[in-house]
């Protein structure tokens, strides 16, 4: 559980710091809001493993499969790996991490 926890403090921290890059660069509100949120609420997963381990999962699996929707079609129509295949690498990774740690109990 302790390796699910570092990988969702991980995705976590560089979602938030991708959504400031987008910002940055693009001017994008909607990048900061939405890496914000998704960003704190991996946090959050991570943080309520293992003690509340079921919940923790479950919001990991719930966000990584919204990011995973968000970015995967978007690489497949632009094929630009920043932000969208390092964001679907990542997505995929996570939902991956849950199924194992999920199977593991």
């Amino acid at each position: 559980m302790e390796a699910a926890k570092i990988y969702f403090i991980v995705f976590g921290a560089l979602t938030i710091v991708g959504g400031i890059v987008g910002y940055v660069k693009a001017g994008s509100a909607a990048s900061i809001i939405a890496g914000s949120i998704t960003g704190v609420l991996l946090l959050v997963a991570a943080f309520l493993l293992p003690e509340h381990r079921m919940v923790g999962l479950a919001t990991a699996l719930i966000i990584s499969l919204l990011l995973a929707a968000q970015f995967i079609p978007k690489l497949l129509r632009t094929g630009r790996v920043m932000p969208a295949g390092i964001m679907s690498l990542l997505s995929v990774i996570g939902i991956i991490v849950v199924i194992v740690a999920w199977v593991k109990k």
